[in-house]
């Protein structure tokens, strides 16, 4: 299993409107980023995320599941631009912000650190371990 971050804006789209979408889930639409794109091509079903907002709080919030392998974004016609599906898996007791993640040194390596603007990012094993315990939920 891989892991990683997805961050949204949560005035576009929130930890509640994941939830709400239950176990069918929703496609992670409108990324137009290579790298990111790219990221989303290495992913699996039943790959781990964290679901991230990214605007007010700017905290990870709770643990979403890939539910579909990449496909075509639904948002566009261009046939560059791929998606996966998330459902949300947990939430957080408690949120772990970007300012709890770049105090600690185990961190600094990590995207979310290094290159703040990339939607869809891998995180390490350590990181996921790391973090969950931070948001205390489990891994």
């Amino acid at each position: 299993m891989a892991y990683w971050l997805f961050k949204s804006e949560p005035s576009t789209w929130s930890w509640k409107d994941q939830v709400d979408k239950g176990d069918t889930g929703e496609e992670w639409d409108g990324v137009r980023n290579y790298q990111a794109r790219n990221f989303m091509r290495d992913m699996a079903v039943g790959d781990r995320g964290f679901f991230y907002h990214s605007q007010g709080e700017r905290a990870i919030v709770g643990i979403v599941e890939v539910s579909a392998a990449a496909h075509q974004d639904s948002s566009t016609d261009d046939p560059r631009w791929e998606c996966v599906d998330i459902k949300a898996v947990r939430p957080f007791s408690v949120p772990v912000t970007l300012d709890d993640i770049k105090a600690d040194d185990r961190f600094a390596d990590m995207p979310l650190v290094k290159s703040p603007r990339l939607s869809v990012q891998p995180v390490t094993d350590e990181q996921w371990s790391a973090i969950c315990a931070m948001g205390r939920t489990e891994p």
